[in-house]
This record gives C-alpha cells, structure tokens and sequence, in this order.
C-alpha cells in the first residue's frame, strides 16, 4: 500500500510541474525574464487556459490527498 501511493505521489508530483510549467506567465515574473513575456502576449485560448486551471486543480488536489493518506499509512502502520 506504502509503495502504490508512494508511486502514485511521484507521478502526481511530475504531472504538477508540467501543469504548472505549461500556464502562460502573468508577468512580472521568472517567465518575463526568460522571454516568455513577449511570446504570452500573443492570442491564447481563454478556454484552454481554464481547462488547464482545472486540470491543475484537479492533480493538486489529489496530489495533497495522496500526501495525507501515505502520511497516516506510514503513521499508523504496524
């Protein structure tokens, strides 16, 4: 059980920097200085930018869940 919600939270955990890697910069930022200020100023869609926020969501929140939960395994376990 230790090492399926370990596996499942290493996954998770790659899924939420490329999900937080693809969102456009919002500037002012790291992405400003990179360059990506002049590339995120270009059209964008406004409903796949909002579907990505949802998808990030979603992973983060299972994210912290799978901490909680092999956080209590380890806890409780005999």
């Amino acid at each position: 059980m230790v090492l399926g919600f370990s596996i499942a939270l290493i996954i998770l955990s790659l899924l939420m920097i490329l999900l937080v890697l693809l969102h456009k910069g919002k500037g002012g930022g790291l992405s400003d200085m990179f360059g990506g200020g002049a590339m995120s100023t270009g059209g964008g869609s406004a409903v796949a930018e909002r579907n990505l926020d949802r998808i990030t969501i979603l992973v983060g929140t299972g994210w912290f869940v799978c901490i909680v939960v092999l956080g209590l395994v380890l806890k409780y376990k005999n």
